[in-house]
């Protein structure tokens, strides 16, 4: 889906830097946007996401009221490379000065985010979230999981409510019926199609997690409204012999579903909306601030936190026994390995990826759908824990964990690779969320 766009003219359509300015945006924004026809300032607009200044005249400073009418979201991208000019930020801090809310991305990638993210305003009231569960709560582990808020209707009404997103629930024990029915042969030549790296797994746990593959891609294949999917996989795990995590990763590659672990609602909500505007690598982990000290330590069966400096500032990232589920395109290194958690069956799977190191950024929309956290980082290396539920984790370094623990909204954070709070602000903003950040 692309976003419909209504370039708007002050004088003339036939003005040659404002015929180039439409130009311009056809050119560079082929994938995000359809171009509608040009109108006058004023006009009826038709059905569209937003309109566009692709030229921005003095007539701004004597039209404010004109402007102030328009109802969709405004965009300014008047430069010869997908940006604002720079000489248009007087007008722009003008009309932002008479209360009119209109977007001036300074960088061409800042502006496809917008363009996507207007695009996807218009998606999630056709979309649905599917999730496999039955009794959540109740199962494995039921002291830690029936505090979690994503399984509470609140918060299913809620994420409806702010955009219009469906959440579809079904039967995981009845899944876990249609996996036992597909045959080994079948289960087999899917494999030839990906192939991606695995360790000492055995056959049967290979041929178990495609057959949960092929099992939930007939699932998601029934409803084309389908664009993200999860299941609760630990809390009630004794329904499989196998875990998702190649299935989510094949969904991911083949589909471009985005996968939920545990059928967190609130996570995959943020993975949609970040990689559907940002198009940037993000999975969802365990955070463990070093801050947090035994508590953390012995949920992942480990003595101590590796030794850095200023500890107080460092986060020990892991889920799962590795790192994080992500797909292999998403990682530096990738490996289908044994489970490690023994709340899954032994004849479980568990993927072993790396995100690269470098800058990373945590984000996470907050129980109310009203907030976006966003908290920039530094990947700064992995850490191995042999014999423990935490044979391969991330640390990340923050400007300041204090602060950070007294401001997460949950122990599952999304990561994606990269700084992005600029251009994430900005599509926060679009979908009228409030923004919570720290450098």
């Amino acid at each position: 889906m692309k976003a419909k766009l209504v370039p708007i003219y002050f004088q003339s359509a036939q003005d040659e830097e404002f015929v180039k300015g439409v130009e311009n945006l056809k050119k560079f924004f082929s994938k995000e946007a359809d171009i509608l026809d040009p109108l006058p300032l004023g006009n009826p607009l038709p059905e569209a996401d937003a309109v566009v200044f692709p030229q921005i005249l003095g007539d701004a400073y004597r039209r404010v009221e004109a402007i102030a009418q328009i109802k969709i979201p405004m965009m300014v991208i008047t430069s010869d490379f997908g940006t604002v000019n720079m000489w248009d930020w007087e007008i722009v801090s003008y009309l932002r000065s008479k209360g009119i809310k209109i977007f001036a991305p300074y960088d061409v990638e800042m502006s496809k985010a917008l363009l996507r993210g207007l695009a996807l305003k218009r998606e999630m009231p056709e979309t649905d979230f599917l999730v496999f569960q039955d009794n959540p709560g109740e199962g494995m582990q039921a002291s830690i999981f029936k505090r979690f808020y994503w399984w509470e209707e609140e918060c299913v009404r809620a994420i409806n409510t702010r955009f219009g997103v469906s959440i579809k629930k079904k039967s995981l024990k009845q899944l876990a019926e249609k996996v036992k029915k597909v045959e080994d042969d079948i289960a087999r030549k899917t494999w030839y199609r990906w192939n991606f790296p695995i360790g000492k797994i055995s056959e049967q746990a290979l041929l178990s997690a495609l057959k949960l593959y092929l099992a939930l891609r007939q699932e998601i294949e029934e409803n084309p409204k389908v664009k993200v999917a999860g299941m609760n996989c630990l809390n009630e795990s004794f329904y499989l012999d196998t875990t998702p995590c190649l299935a989510w990763s094949i969904l991911f590659e083949e589909k471009g579903i985005i996968w939920g672990c545990e059928a967190d609602l609130l996570s995959m909500l943020t993975k949609f909306i970040v990689y559907s505007t940002l198009r940037s690598p993000i999975m969802m982990s365990n955070v463990y601030p070093f801050l947090v000290g035994r508590a953390a330590l012995q949920h992942e069966r480990i003595s101590n936190f590796p030794k850095v400096d200023e500890p107080e500032n460092h986060l020990l990232i892991a889920h799962c026994g590795y790192f994080g589920l992500m797909p292999p395109s998403f990682a530096n290194t990738w490996t289908l390995k044994p489970r490690v958690l023994q709340i899954v069956d032994p004849n479980a799977t568990a993927v072993d990826a790396c995100f690269p190191l470098g800058p990373v950024t945590l984000v996470k929309i907050d129980p109310s759908i009203s907030r976006m956290q966003i908290i920039q980082g530094e990947l700064k290396g992995y850490v191995e824990y042999p014999d423990s539920d935490c044979l391969r984790g991330g640390i990340i370094k923050v400007s300041d964990g204090h602060k950070l623990m007294e401001s997460l909204y949950s122990h599952h954070a999304c990561i994606l690779t990269g700084h992005h709070s600029h251009v994430l602000k900005n599509v926060a903003y679009l979908l009228g969320l409030e923004v919570e950040e720290s450098k």
